[in-house]
């Protein structure tokens, strides 16, 4: 069945008079990048006459969409029009995701609780209200591993806040009273801390908002969804074992 599709965004010709084929889409996109990025994949998706093609920016994956006919391109995101569902995003979660064990959690700040089988890693700025919300959410669920990596992008404060965290005895009450109740850390940041590396490890990836988190299936997910949304998601990267 052919879903109806929202398409949101900007629209420019692409000048092709015959049927659009994959390297028909490649050819035009490759005469207009221009040094802006390389093409990853162009392939047809499964709803509707459209191809999607991916490409590799320096801050990361952009998908664009071109018509059947290749004459127009579609910048913006496709949703199923009855349910909600957002395609893009569902395609970009996949494009951005990394393997669960390539992340650095040797430079986390680990908590667990009940038997930790749920596992989320979670780039993290001391100073962010959506952290803090979302960290205050998934405090609330048993059986779960959260790994915090202090990801301090907000500004010299949160840097040294979160040096300052890792310096301490106890990092996760550091971490914890810091971020919800806004006690200052009182171990100096001085010690060899990650927080420099880590900077430069979530700007590789190009996480540019924190919350950054990951699920244990590798993919990715921005800001604090509520924890309706984030429990079946957990659950499902994290299945209970038989």
């Amino acid at each position: 069945m052919i879903m109806r599709l929202l398409l949101a965004g900007a629209f420019f010709s692409a000048a092709l008079s015959a049927r659009a084929d994959e390297a028909a889409v490649r050819r035009v996109f490759e005469g207009k990048l221009r040094g802006s990025g390389a093409i990853e994949t162009v392939q047809k998706v499964p709803w509707g006459d459209l191809y999607e093609v991916v490409i590799r920016s320096p801050e990361g994956p952009v998908i664009y969409y071109v018509d059947g006919a290749a004459s127009v391109v579609i910048v913006g995101q496709a949703f199923d029009a009855k349910s909600g569902r957002n395609f893009t995003e569902e395609r970009q979660r996949k494009l951005t995701a990394v393997k669960w064990d390539s992340l650095p959690l040797q430079w986390a700040i680990t908590s667990k609780r009940g038997d930790g089988r749920r596992k989320i890693a979670i780039l993290s700025d001391p100073n962010c209200p959506y952290c803090k919300r979302f960290e205050g959410d998934l405090a609330t669920l048993d059986d779960i591993t959260v790994h915090i990596l202090p990801y301090a992008v907000l500004g010299p404060k949160s840097t040294q806040q979160a040096k300052a965290v890792w310096c301490s005895k106890n990092r996760v009450q550091a971490w914890n009273d810091l971020v919800q109740r806004r006690v200052e850390p009182q171990a100096a940041p001085d010690c060899d801390t990650p927080v420099d590396k880590l900077a430069e490890y979530g700007r590789s990836l190009g996480a540019n908002s924190t919350p950054t988190w990951f699920l244990e299936s590798g993919e990715r997910y921005s800001g604090a969804m509520s924890l309706d949304e984030v429990r079946p998601l957990l659950d499902q990267a994290s299945p209970a074992k038989r």
